[in-house]
């Protein structure tokens, strides 16, 4: 019952909770898994590779080019990742059933693997408005998903009421945190350095700046000689 799926993308959200899973001492064992979906931004793949190795966590990729078929969202081809989706109000960066996708197939791993847990970096106090990170969602999913493969799963979402600010003062009180976050990758537009312009990268800066502390990435930027 103790082990753990970690849904890592490489970005701020997941590295944390990656790393609130390892020091929280309540899963023994961890396994993080990376989901190739054809996004724009591949570099967080590597990215994702990169912190599952410095927190020494075993990784599965898994390459799935379904949501890049349905197309559709700034994120999946060269869309404005700041404009509005062509639904309603959400951000054109929206990904209809991401998440959703994303669960069900961690939830089909783990049922493999015998895993009960399963750990996403969702959050929808400082977010971009996605209702597939909102706490609803993930509750009505674990219903779901427990039921229809007949396996007790819990979904814990230890970002899902924190701000960025709150986020980044956690992060920097678990030990390799702050080294991991400085490979991971946020940006929409998917750039190192980042962009700094997109809705990704101005929630992020943020957060690192109402925490007084400095983003790592950033750090590592100015050290490979890039003018910030």
């Amino acid at each position: 019952m103790n082990k753990a799926l970690v849904l890592l993308s490489g970005g701020q959200d997941s590295t944390t909770s990656l790393y609130w899973a390892l020091v929280s001492k309540a899963f023994p064992k961890i396994e993080a898994l990376i989901i190739d979906y054809g996004q724009r931004h591949q570099i967080e793949i590597e990215a994702a590779k990169k912190i599952s190795t410095l927190a020494k966590v075993p990784y599965t990729v898994l390459s799935t080019k379904l949501l890049s078929k349905i197309g559709d969202s700034a994120l999946i081809g060269d869309g404005d990742v700041s404009a509005k989706h062509r639904n309603g109000n959400l951000p054109a960066s929206f990904v209809p059933g991401r998440n959703i996708l994303f669960l069900t197939i961690a939830a089909m791993i783990a049922y493999k693997r015998g895993i009960h847990n399963i750990i996403i970096g969702v959050c929808q106090t400082d977010y971009s408005g996605y209702p597939d990170c909102r706490a609803e969602t993930i509750n009505f999913m674990q219903s779901t998903l427990s039921l229809g493969m007949d396996w007790e799963f819990e979904i814990f979402t230890p970002m899902m009421w924190l701000s960025k600010k709150e986020e980044v003062i956690l992060g920097n009180s678990f030990p390799g945190c702050m080294e991991a976050l400085a490979f991971s990758h946020t940006c929409y537009e998917g750039q190192f350095p980042p962009c700094g312009k997109c809705p990704a990268c101005v929630l992020r800066a943020k957060g690192f700046k109402e925490a007084g502390i400095p983003d790592p990435l950033i750090e590592r930027a100015k050290k490979d000689g890039h003018n910030l």
